[in-house]
């Protein structure tokens, strides 16, 4: 079978004559576990009463991708080669063809641009662009607005899912601000539990004593999350808390270097690297406080995921994180790259219990208010209608 097909049944991957939603393609680079991943992941699955959704993955199926064909969806591999591939823009169309697809919804910038691509090789078919986040540093290239310019068409729609992206997609790429919007990043409230009881369990499948101080930061092993700087802040912590823990859950290139860190600072007993985990609502249970060391970031779920499970954040002030973290009342911030200051921060946190509990409150409070999936999937099925039936 073709990489096209990615190993999906003719059967399951063409639309059926009887189905009579409208069709949206998802395009991403991957259907790995990140953050945009998660999010078309649940998208589709929140929103599949009323949309037939499918995927096209540039570079890889990936795991999510894979259970999504488990339960039925059409997930497509184009198996994008370097530099320009116009081949693989050709094959985007052609799954365009097959699947009969009204929207394109790409998420990330170059899914985006082999979407605008792929009309060169079909009839036009409307773009939503969701960026989740910007590289560092981000500066305006005025080729790219130039191309963007060229590319899109009136009915195509941008997407920020904060102000600080929505700024940078108007500012450093050249979209209209008119045509260009915000959509906050939701999550599953229900899954983090306030009344959490295997706290006990899981530090002890982590090898931590139940009153050990406990801090977790859920994010891929990318340059961008910038680990090593929080090996530094636990380095700075153990210094006046000899149990203190950092648990590191996610997978990426930067693993080997994470350990070697880890090993170069003799901090083996106190980092442990979890890899990827399906039980985060569990993890932030048995933690303490929720960290983030990004030197760049647009609405990044795992602080939305440490405010719902009523933990306090310690996180670097960069891209949106202000939009989710209020400083002093759900969290406390630092410069990125300054170990010491996050140090100090965490080390307020672990000397006063009561307000770890006042910030973890305020957190659930504002998760509930602004980031719950329901809100997101009702702002985008929204705007899936606006598009389809223009």
């Amino acid at each position: 079978m073709s990489v096209l097909n990615s190993q999906v049944s003719e059967s399951r991957s063409l639309r059926s004559l009887t189905d009579i939603r409208p069709t949206v393609c998802q395009v991403l680079h991957s259907l790995a576990i990140g953050g945009a991943e998660v999010l078309a992941d649940r998208l589709a699955r929140g929103l599949s009463d009323r949309y037939r959704f499918v995927f096209a993955c540039l570079d890889e199926v990936g795991v999510l991708g894979k259970r999504l064909q488990d339960d039925g969806f059409s997930v497509r591999f184009l198996n994008r080669g370097t530099g320009i591939d116009l081949g693989c823009a050709r094959r985007l169309a052609l799954v365009t063809r097959e699947e009969k697809v009204d929207l394109l919804h790409t998420h990330q910038y170059t899914p985006f641009v082999y979407g605008m691509m792929s009309r060169l090789f079909q009839r036009y078919r409307p773009i939503l662009f969701t960026e989740h986040g910007r590289f560092h540093p981000d500066c305006p290239r005025r080729k790219r607005i130039w191309f963007n310019r060229c590319m899109i068409r009136r009915s195509d729609r941008m997407l920020g899912v904060g102000r600080d992206v929505r700024r940078a997609l108007i500012e450093n790429e050249g979209f209209p601000g008119h045509r260009t919007e915000i959509i906050y990043n939701g999550i599953d409230l229900a899954r983090f539990r306030q009344d959490f009881h295997g706290r006990d369990s899981i530090r002890r499948e982590c090898g931590i004593s139940a009153d050990a101080f406990v801090v977790t930061m859920v994010a891929r092993l990318d340059p961008i999350k910038d680990h090593l700087t929080a090996i530094r802040t636990i380095e700075h912590v153990r210094s006046r808390i000899p149990d203190a823990c950092l648990l590191i859950a996610g997978d990426g290139p930067e693993h080997s270097s994470i350990e070697m860190e880890i090993r170069r600072r003799n901090l083996q007993n106190a980092v442990r690297m979890l890899g990827m985990r399906r039980d985060i609502p569990e993890l932030l249970g048995a933690s303490d406080v929720v960290l983030l060391t990004s030197v760049s970031e647009g609405i990044p779920l795992t602080l939305i995921e440490g405010m719902a499970a009523s933990l306090p954040v310690v996180a670097t002030d960069v891209g949106g994180v202000r939009e989710i973290v209020v400083p002093g009342e759900t969290g406390v911030l630092a410069a990125a790259c300054d170990d010491s200051s996050l140090a100090a921060a965490i080390l307020l946190l672990a000397s006063d219990q009561s307000l770890r509990k006042e910030l973890g409150k305020s957190g659930r409070r504002r998760a509930e208010e602004l980031f719950s999936e329901q809100r997101m999937h009702a702002e985008y099925e929204k705007l899936y209608r606006e598009m389809v039936t223009k």
